[in-house]
């Protein structure tokens, strides 16, 4: 099986790094918007506040922050490799690819709050918005698989 474009042989390979680390940085986007909820029901300044803080924070160095700077690295190696750009359904996938960066940037704001001892939002709010990631997921699936 010969591949076309810069990538070659090991397009294959990048393609599935690529989604390896999604799964990775979609997981982390489920689980921090919890975090938050559970975080926001404690105390600020106690003890149960500061294992808070160090969980979200441990979520955001080793999960997070890396899984969404190796899923850019990789995904733009395919779209330059597949010459995807001229592409609607790429056009729109990417759309919602900086949407959901820009929502993770919205979590690190919001992590770096309750550290501070703010709680910004209620807790209904923080449920509604525990539910981005997966319409977002579901819209980049049916774009990248269906192409539309």
């Amino acid at each position: 099986m010969e591949l076309a474009g810069f990538l070659g042989a090991t397009m294959l390979w990048v393609k599935a790094a690529h989604i390896i680390f999604v799964i990775f940085f979609m997981a982390g986007l489920f689980m921090m918007p919890r975090f938050f909820i559970y975080h926001s029901q404690c105390p600020v300044g106690s003890d149960e506040d500061r294992k808070w803080i160090e969980r979200e924070d441990r979520l955001r160095r080793i999960i997070l922050n890396p899984s969404i700077i190796i899923v850019w690295i990789l995904g733009l190696m395919l779209a330059f490799n597949g010459g995807y750009w001229t592409q609607g359904w790429f056009l729109a996938k990417f759309a919602v690819v900086l949407a959901l960066s820009g929502y993770h940037g919205w979590m690190i704001g919001h992590y770096k709050k309750l550290a501070k001892g703010e709680r910004p939002m209620t807790e209904k709010r923080l449920r509604m918005l525990n539910e981005v990631p997966g319409v977002a997921a579901a819209i980049i699936v049916i774009l990248a698989v269906v192409r539309p």
